[in-house]
């Protein structure tokens, strides 16, 4: 399968839409692949967020189907995404953690062993650590190239960078613009273009140290 040309094939099952459904399906624009991908809950959708954050070349929705046998018997599954870096395949499932019952750790399992011999990375999105999500929704918001009218980009680098990098709060950076205001949004652009960084691990404040990278 590692020699599968999967980058050509098609999801393995369609998403519906319907009255009462307890799920909410839909596509999210990534900038990182430049085209819309599909998620059959809002929380796979938060992963497509991740990823374009992480800068994936691509994103399959559904890519494969995989048959195993195992110790009761044969099983399938599908995983629910995979994404590509440069080279490197990375299959994702997502499932919370107190979602996961015996019979998903078996398929879960199953998927592991396969990437590994494909030598691929498997990992089973089962949650998020306090603060990231809310952060990376934020940077999300400023995700699409604007035009720069006012320089915001150069001062906010410069008052940063310099001939000493050094490390500023949010709100004193911003204050070092000439529009504070604008640079507020500017800042959160440059963090999601990853020219200017951050403590994922925190909640984005006027007090959140920002460095330039």
């Amino acid at each position: 399968m590692a020699h599968v040309p999967v980058l050509l094939s098609r999801p393995m099952r369609g998403f519906t839409w319907r009255a009462k459904q307890g799920h909410r399906p839909g596509l999210e624009m990534m900038t990182s692949t430049g085209g819309k991908h599909g998620f059959e809950s809002l929380k796979e959708m938060r992963l497509l967020v991740a990823l374009d954050f992480l800068g994936a070349s691509e994103v399959l929705s559904q890519p494969f189907r995989l048959d195993f046998e195992h110790v009761g018997g044969q099983s399938w599954h599908i995983p629910d995404h995979l994404a590509v870096f440069g080279g490197g395949m990375w299959p994702l499932d997502v499932r919370p953690i107190d979602l996961v019952k015996d019979a998903d750790a078996l398929k879960f399992s199953a998927s592991r062993e396969v990437a590994a011999a494909c030598g691929w990375r498997y990992s089973v999105v089962a949650g998020w650590r306090p603060h990231v999500w809310s952060v990376l929704d934020h940077l999300s918001s400023r995700r699409r190239p604007t035009r720069d009218l006012l320089g915001m980009r150069d001062q906010l680098l410069t008052a940063i960078g310099g001939k000493d990098r050094r490390v500023m709060p949010f709100s004193e950076l911003a204050d070092a613009t000439s529009v504070p205001s604008v640079g507020r949004a500017n800042i959160v652009r440059l963090l999601r273009q990853r020219e200017l960084g951050i403590d994922l691990g925190s909640p984005l404040r006027n007090s959140s140290l920002i460095w330039a990278v």
